[in-house]
């Protein structure tokens, strides 16, 4: 079980608490409804963070900054810190 936190929230921010958690709601308690809340915004953080990788790998591929990989991680990363040293020229 992990911990708990306490937080005060805006009469605005209650009721939209209230309205989503509860009977005839797809959470039973508001602590479940705002877990889920929490997760799916963690969800999005690291999809984003996963998007600006794969971007910044397509840069590194269209400036010519990459090596070949022929099933040798250990030469790969040599090559490449070679490269990087070298200003991949």
């Amino acid at each position: 079980m992990g911990s708990s936190i306490n937080l005060s929230l805006t009469d605005e921010l209650r009721s939209f608490v209230d309205r989503n958690s509860g009977n005839g709601t797809d959470y039973a308690t508001p602590s479940e409804f705002l877990r889920d809340v929490l997760r799916e915004k963690k969800r999005r953080i690291e999809a984003a963070e996963f998007r600006s990788a794969i971007i910044e790998g397509y840069r590194d591929l269209a400036a010519g900054r990459f090596v070949q990989f022929d099933g040798d991680l250990k030469a790969a990363l040599t090559e490449a810190k070679q490269k990087e040293r070298d200003g991949w020229k």
